[in-house]
C-alpha cells in the first residue's frame, strides 16, 4: 500500500509540475477526492471541481487511495475479529470485494507467521500491499509476555538477539518492532507505520487522522466555535469566561456562566412578581397576560403591583353605559351632567349611550373626535373677510392692515394714514395712498440714506459751479452767493456778474492833472506822452478805430535836412484793455488802421500801404493783416495767442507806403496793451 500511496503521490507531483497555472491548487483537488472516497461515491464519475484535466486526475486517484484504503481497513478488522475470510467467498466478485477479501487473507497470513514464530517479514513473491498487510497484522498480534524460557534457551536466545543486531525487539534472534512501527527491508531496523494512509485508524467522519510516532491521534475537522476550546482529548469544551476573567460585566453587575458564553445579571434580586430588566431595574410581572391564566374558569384577573387578584365575571357595559349601582345591569352615562361635560364648555345633548355637542359659533362639530374644533375662517373664505390680513383667532378671526392704513370702524376695511401729520420729513411732506413722500425747497435735496431728510445742495460744487458766479462761488445754506475780486470790480444787478469799476468815469483815479487817467478791466492807469523832438502834437481827427491818447506829426526847422529826410511822418500812442480769455478758439481783432488812402489808385505811381509789427510782440501772440473796408484800405491787429494776465506790452506797429519797392514814409503808432488778469 506505500508503494501505492508513493506513486499517487508522484502522479500528483508530476501534474503539478505540467501545470502550475491553475486557479484551483492541486491540494484543493486531492481534497475534494479524498471527502468524496470518504462517503463511498464512485470515485470514476465525481462532480468536477475544475475544468482543468488535471484536477479530474488528481480528484479521482485520491478518491480511490481512500475508498481502497477504507475497503482494504474492512478486510482486516474481518481478520482480526473473526479470524476468517469465509463470509467472502459467497459474495459478489465486485473490484471492492476482491480487495477486501485480498486485504482480510493477508492479515490472516502474517498472524499465521507469528503464530508460527516465523519472522513477519513475508519472503513470498506477493503484491506490495499484500506484503505490507500481513506484516502489519503479524506484528499487532506478537505477544507482550510470552513463556519463560529455560535458562539455556535464554542464554542461546540472547546470543542470537545480539547476533542479529535489532533496533527494538528481538524473539529468538529474529527482530521486530514495537506496536506502531514496521520492521524495514534490513530486517533490524523498525520505521513509523502511517496509520492515516495505511487505514488502521480509528477517526470517524468529521474528524482529521494526524501521525505520529509510532501511533496517531484525531482532530476535528471544524473548529469547537465562539466561547468553546479544543481540549487534549479532542473535545469541545466551554469556556468559563467568569472564571477567567474575559467578560465584561460591569461593577455592579455579576457574571454568569452559560454555554459557549456569559450574561451579566444585576447583583440586585428583585421581590416575587417583579422581573428584571438588562438594567437592573425590577419590572412588575402582569400575571394576567400568560398563557395559562392564573385564576379559575368563572372569574376575572386582575393585575396589581408584585401580584394579581381574582374576581368573579361581571357585566360588561359598552361605550356609553356603565353598571348600575347594585352591579346587575347597564345604564346610560350622562356625558352633559356636571360643569366638566364632555363638549368643554360648549352646549351639550345627551342621548342614548351617546351625545352631542351643540357648538358656540366659530366652531364646529366633529364626529369622529366627538369635540368642537375651531373654524378657521380666513382659510375657508380667503380675501372674503378683510380688506387686507386676515387672522384666525380661537372661535372667530381678526382683520389688521398693511403699513401706510389703519383698520376702519367696522373691523374689516382699511383706512389711508396720513403720516404727514406726524412731520415725518425734514421740510415738506405730501400724503399718497398707503404712504407718503417727503420733498424739499429750493437749494435743497433728498438723502439717499433715509429719503426724509433735506440735505443742502452745494451749487458751487456742482458740474456747472464754475459757471454760476464770473469770479468766486460760496455755498450757504438752501443756496449760495457769488462775490468779485476786492478791487476793480463791482457785483452786477444779476448778483453773479461782475462788472469793472470805470475809476476815470467815476473819479476814483489817483492820476494828476497833467496825466490822462485810462480804464483797463479791473482798475486804471495814469499816461503821459510827450512828442520827440522835431515832432509837435497834432489835433486832427485820429486814424485809429479807438481814440488816439496823443498823436505827433513831423515839424522840421529850416535848413534841418536830417529831419527832412527822416520818413516817419507821424508817431501815436494809444491804449487798449483785454482780459484773460477763457475760451481762446481764434484769433481776437484788437486794433483797425485805416489808411486815408482810398482803394482805388487815380495813378499807376501811388504808394503801396505795408503794415509791420517792430516791436513788443511777446511770444508772437499778435499779427496784423490787410484787409479793405467800405473802400477804403485797413490794416487789423489780431490776437492769435493766448495772453494770461496780468501782462502788459507796447506794440509798436509801422505803416509803410512804399513806392517802387522802397519805402517813401511811414506811420508809427504804439498800441499799449493791458491783459486782465480775469475773463470778465
Amino acid at each position: 500500500m506505500d508503494l501505492y500511496m508513493i506513486v499517487l503521490l508522484s502522479l500528483c507531483g508530476l501534474l503539478r509540475a505540467q501545470e502550475t497555472t491553475e486557479t484551483i491548487s492541486l491540494d484543493n483537488c486531492c481534497e475534494d477526492g479524498k471527502k468524496r472516497g470518504l462517503e463511498s461515491q464512485d470515485c470514476s464519475s465525481l462532480p468536477l471541481i475544475s475544468e482543468s484535466t488535471t484536477c479530474r486526475v488528481v480528484q479521482e486517484q485520491c478518491c480511490s487511495a481512500v475508498l481502497e484504503d477504507s475497503i482494504c481497513t474492512s478486510g482486516i478488522n474481518m481478520a482480526k475479529d473473526q479470524s476468517s475470510c469465509d463470509a467472502l467467498l459467497s459474495g459478489s466478485s465486485t473490484c471492492e470485494t476482491k480487495t477486501t477479501k485480498m486485504c482480510c487473507e493477508c492479515c490472516l497470513l502474517g498472524r499465521a507467521l507469528q503464530d508460527q514464530g516465523l519472522s513477519c517479514e513475508l519472503s513470498l513473491p506477493v503484491v506490495y500491499q499484500c506484503g505490507q498487510v500481513s506484516r502489519s497484522c503479524c506484528v499487532d498480534k506478537q505477544p507482550a509476555h510470552g513463556v519463560q524460557p529455560s535458562k539455556g534457551d535464554a542464554q542461546n536466545t540472547e546470543d542470537q538477539c545480539k547476533a542479529a543486531g535489532c533496533a527494538q525487539r528481538c524473539l529468538n534472534g529474529t527482530c521486530s518492532c514495537l506496536d506502531g512501527f514496521k520492521l524495514k527491508t534490513d530486517g533490524k531496523h523498525c520505521e513509523d507505520i502511517n496509520e492515516c494512509l495505511l487505514g488502521p485508524h480509528h477517526c470517524v467522519t468529521g474528524e482529521r487522522c494526524i501521525n505520529t510516532l509510532g501511533s496517531y491521534r484525531c482532530q476535528r475537522e471544524i473548529s469547537c466555535g465562539t466561547g468553546y476550546e479544543l481540549t487534549d482529548n479532542n473535545k469541545c469544551k466551554d469556556i468559563d469566561e467568569c472564571d477567567l476573567g474575559t467578560h465584561n460585566c460591569a461593577a455592579e453587575m455579576e457574571c454568569q456562566n452559560t454555554a459557549g458564553s456569559f450574561r451579566c445579571r444585576p447583583r440586585m434580586q428583585c421581590a416575587a412578581g417583579f422581573i428584571q430588566d438588562a438594567l437592573g431595574s425590577c419590572i412588575d410581572i402582569n400575571e394576567c397576560v400568560s398563557v395559562t391564566g392564573p385564576c379559575p374558569g368563572g372569574q376575572m384577573c386582575f393585575n396589581t403591583v408584585g401580584s394579581f387578584i381574582c374576581q368573579r365575571h361581571s357585566v360588561t357595559c359598552g361605550r356609553g353605559y356603565h353598571l348600575n349601582a347594585e352591579g346587575t345591569r347597564c345604564v346610560d352615562i350622562d356625558e352633559c351632567a356636571g360643569p366638566d361635560n364632555s363638549c368643554d364648555g360648549h352646549g351639550c345633548i345627551n342621548l342614548v349611550g351617546s351625545y352631542r355637542c351643540e357648538c358656540r359659533t366659530g366652531f364646529i362639530f366633529n364626529s369622529i373626535s366627538r369635540s368642537c374644533e375651531d373654524i378657521n375662517e380666513c382659510r375657508n373664505y380667503p380675501g372674503r373677510l378683510c380688506a387686507h390680513k386676515c387672522e384666525n383667532i380661537l372661535g372667530s378671526y381678526k382683520c389688521s392692515c398693511t403699513a401706510g392704513f389703519k383698520l376702519a370702524d367696522d373691523g374689516r376695511n382699511c383706512d389711508d394714514v396720513n403720516e404727514c401729520e406726524s412731520s415725518p420729513c425734514s421740510q415738506e411732506c405730501a400724503n399718497v395712498y398707503g404712504s407718503y413722500q417727503c420733498y424739499c425747497r429750493r437749494g435743497y435735496q433728498l438723502s439717499d440714506a433715509d429719503g426724509i431728510t433735506c440735505e443742502d445742495i452745494d451749487e458751487c460744487a456742482l458740474p456747472t459751479g464754475g459757471h454760476i458766479c464770473s469770479y468766486r462761488c460760496h455755498n450757504t445754506p438752501g443756496s449760495f452767493h457769488c462775490t468779485c475780486p476786492a478791487s476793480g470790480y463791482t457785483l452786477a444787478a444779476n448778483g453773479r456778474s461782475c462788472q469793472d469799476i470805470d475809476e476815470c468815469l467815476t473819479g476814483t483815479h489817483s492820476c494828476s492833472e497833467s496825466e490822462s487817467c485810462f480804464n483797463i478791466q479791473g482798475g486804471f492807469r495814469c499816461l503821459s506822452f510827450d512828442c520827440p523832438a522835431n515832432y509837435r502834437r497834432s489835433g486832427d481827427t485820429p486814424r485809429v478805430d479807438r481814440a488816439d491818447i496823443i498823436r505827433c506829426v513831423k515839424s522840421c526847422q529850416h535848413n534841418d535836412i536830417s529831419c527832412v529826410l527822416n520818413p516817419i511822418l507821424s508817431t501815436s500812442h494809444t491804449a487798449i484793455s483785454l482780459p484773460t480769455f477763457r475760451e481762446f478758439n481764434k484769433p481776437e481783432e484788437i486794433v483797425f488802421l485805416r489808411s486815408p488812402t482810398p482803394s482805388h489808385l487815380p495813378h499807376m505811381d501811388s504808394p503801396e500801404i505795408v503794415y509791420d509789427i517792430l516791436e513788443g510782440n511777446i511770444q508772437n501772440s499778435f499779427d496784423i493783416i490787410k484787409r479793405l473796408d467800405h473802400g477804403m484800405i485797413v490794416g487789423v491787429v489780431r490776437q492769435v495767442k493766448p495772453l494770461v494776465g496780468p501782462v502788459s506790452t507796447v506794440l509798436k506797429l509801422a505803416m509803410n507806403y512804399v513806392t517802387n519797392g522802397v519805402v517813401s514814409h511811414r506811420n508809427i503808432i504804439n498800441v499799449h496793451i493791458y491783459v486782465s488778469e480775469f475773463w470778465f
